[in-house]
C-alpha cells in the first residue's frame, strides 16, 4: 500500500456492529509512501499513527498519472487517476 498526503483511508467494520472509520492521511512517515501514515481521523478529529490492515484501503485523490505518450502538457494535466 502506497499512500500520498491527502489520500483517504477506509478501515471496514469487521464484526456486526462496528462502523466503518475513515480519515485523510496528513503526514508520510517514509518517501515512498509506505505505512504508517498519520491519519486525522473524521470521526474524533483527532490525529494518530496508523498501520493499515487487511480491512484498510485507499482512495488516491488528484494524483496524477505519467502524460501519455504524444500528450502535449496542455492535455496531459487533465489526466487524473480516482
Amino acid at each position: 500500500m502506497r499512500a500520498s498526503v491527502g489520500d483517504r483511508i477506509i478501515v471496514e467494520g469487521t464484526r456486526p456492529g462496528v462502523p466503518r472509520r475513515d480519515g485523510r492521511i496528513v503526514a508520510l512517515h517514509h518517501a515512498d509512501g509506505s505505512p504508517p501514515y498519520d491519519v486525522c481521523w473524521e470521526d474524533t478529529g483527532r490525529v494518530s499513527e496508523f498501520f493499515p490492515g487487511p480491512d484498510s484501503h485507499l482512495h488516491h485523490y488528484g494524483r496524477r498519472q505519467e502524460p501519455a505518450e504524444g500528450l502535449g502538457p496542455a492535455e496531459a494535466r487533465h489526466l487524473f487517476v480516482d
